[in-house]
């Protein structure tokens, strides 16, 4: 057993002096994802700095309708919180189609967002993996790739992000607050998470030794009408095939405004861009909202093994879409 020291942090800024003090620190927050890699030895931190105490723990909805939240908020009570439950809808289902009960008791917002892949070659400290250990390889360019990327990946990496809540923060415009040894800044959520390049080790855009403190969503009056529809291979406690979230605001029979992100495709939740673009003033129709996807996954270059994900997201992006614009109509 290696050993390692542990510390309660009562301050952000105290945790922050001393992740970025020592090579090897990390913060421990619910734990659901770093202790499991801390018994299967892929990560060995020398210090655990506990941030669970601060106080980050709270859910504050502001004037102008955006709402913060806390990065110690336990994603339950964020799923149950009934400001997020009427006014971002898509944010509620994403969490709840995430883990089971027990998890999202523990598992808090800036835990969530930082989660690592369950790429299998990951997790394998048997077997080359460049996120792992750079330099070693790809395990999985030829290996089991069913799950993975299928955007934005590159010859370095085809992992993909495993949160469903950071697909929904990610079509909500949502941004993410940190305090780095620097100072405090907002980064948006769609940059948060970097793209592999040949750099996969490097996860976020934050600064060693960085704290989220808190995420920011603005206002955003039709994200009622938002939802979140997810793929999994059961029906409960696993990680998506594919997932969609959308938002979407009609005028008439028109798109006045929609917002879409992709999970389970890519190093990082995808915001949709081009698709959106493709139907902004357009009649909100079945056909429409398939040109719209296939405008999107023209970028797509699937592995060996997941091709499915292409028509996949296709065929979520449209349901998903016509379910909200029925939905509008009533």
């Amino acid at each position: 057993m290696r050993t390692f020291r542990y510390h309660r942090a009562t301050d952000p800024a105290e945790a922050v002096r001393m992740v970025a003090g020592e090579s090897e620190a990390a913060y421990l927050g619910g734990g659901t994802n770093l202790v499991d890699l801390m018994k299967l030895s892929v990560q060995r931190p020398r210090l655990l700095v506990d941030v669970t105490r601060l106080p980050l723990g709270s859910v504050e909805p502001l004037s102008d309708g955006g709402l913060r939240i806390g990065a110690t908020v336990r994603n339950s009570d964020l799923a149950a919180h009934p400001v997020v439950r009427r006014d971002f809808p898509v944010l509620t289902r994403a969490l709840l189609a995430a883990a089971s009960g027990q998890l999202r008791n523990m598992a808090t917002v800036g835990g969530n967002l930082l989660q690592r892949t369950r790429c299998v070659y990951f997790q394998d400290v048997g077997k080359p993996c460049n996120k792992r250990e750079p330099g070693t390889g790809c395990s999985a360019l030829e290996g089991q790739n069913r799950d993975l990327a299928i955007l934005g990946w590159s010859t370095s990496c085809v992992a993909t992000h495993p949160s469903d809540m950071a697909v929904a923060l990610a079509a909500l415009d949502a941004r993410v607050e940190v305090l780095e040894p620097d100072g405090a800044r907002e980064i948006p959520l769609t940059e948060f998470h970097r793209l592999p390049g040949d750099r996969p080790d490097l996860e976020t855009t934050m600064a060693p030794g960085g704290l989220i403190t808190g995420v920011r969503i603005p206002a955003l009056p039709y994200a009622r009408h938002s939802t979140y529809r997810k793929a999994r291979d059961r029906a409960s406690f696993a990680f998506a095939a594919g997932s969609v979230a959308a938002v979407l605001d009609l005028d008439g029979g028109l798109v006045r405004e929609v917002r879409i992100a992709y999970g389970a495709v890519a190093h990082r939740p995808w915001r949709a861009r081009l698709a959106e673009e493709a139907l902004r003033g357009q009649p909100a129709t079945m056909e429409n909202f398939g040109l719209a996807a296939d405008e999107e996954l023209a970028a797509a270059r699937p592995l060996p093994n997941n091709g499915f994900k292409v028509s996949l997201i296709h065929n979520l992006t449209v349901r998903t879409l016509a379910d909200l614009a029925e939905a509008a109509t009533r």
